[in-house]
């Protein structure tokens, strides 16, 4: 399949998020590679909404340790324990974190002193399995709200879906 780049900015979130599903799954049919899923998706969300940071960190050590995975941007943190920041909030909670301002938020792990708002989704698989977090950084204060959330989570869905695994 050729894939093609997408470069939503301007487009309405829920639109925006819409298309992104579609290509999500149209490069991803037939897939059952959860990496290869992550690099897609980093890529395709960080090309087409243009944003700072995009990425996942995954569950090296459960209930414990989340380790940088695929990602789109400057370098980011290698590792994060559940509890701290923003991406190991969203671990241990098991819930999308919004971030209006980073510089508000305790314990805020700074891996680039650029971002100004992140928003951090579980990624469950389908027996609800916490795999990771999808984590994105902007430039911007309040960059994210409630359409971004709705739009990634439900980004973050094709990893809970049933799939068989090769073999």
């Amino acid at each position: 399949m050729a894939e093609t780049t997408l470069d939503l900015a301007g487009v309405a979130k829920p639109e925006a998020y819409a298309e992104l599903a579609r290509q999500v799954d149209a490069v991803l049919e037939g897939i059952d590679d959860e990496i290869a899923a992550m690099a897609t998706i980093s890529s395709a969300v960080h090309s087409a909404m243009h944003y700072l940071w995009t990425g996942f960190y995954r569950v090296v050590v459960p209930g414990k340790l989340l380790r940088v995975g695929p990602y789109q941007g400057t370098l980011g943190c290698l590792e994060i324990e559940f509890g701290r920041g923003v991406c190991g909030t969203a671990a241990a909670t098991g819930k999308t974190v919004i971030v209006e301002d980073v510089a508000a938020f305790p314990g805020h792990i700074t891996c680039d002193a650029r971002a100004r708002s992140e928003i951090v989704v579980p990624v469950f698989d389908a027996n609800h399995v916490l795999l990771g977090v999808f984590d994105v950084d902007s430039e911007r204060t309040g960059a994210f709200d409630a359409e971004d959330r709705d739009g990634l989570e439900s980004l973050m869905a094709w990893f809970a879906r049933p799939r068989a695994k090769a073999g």
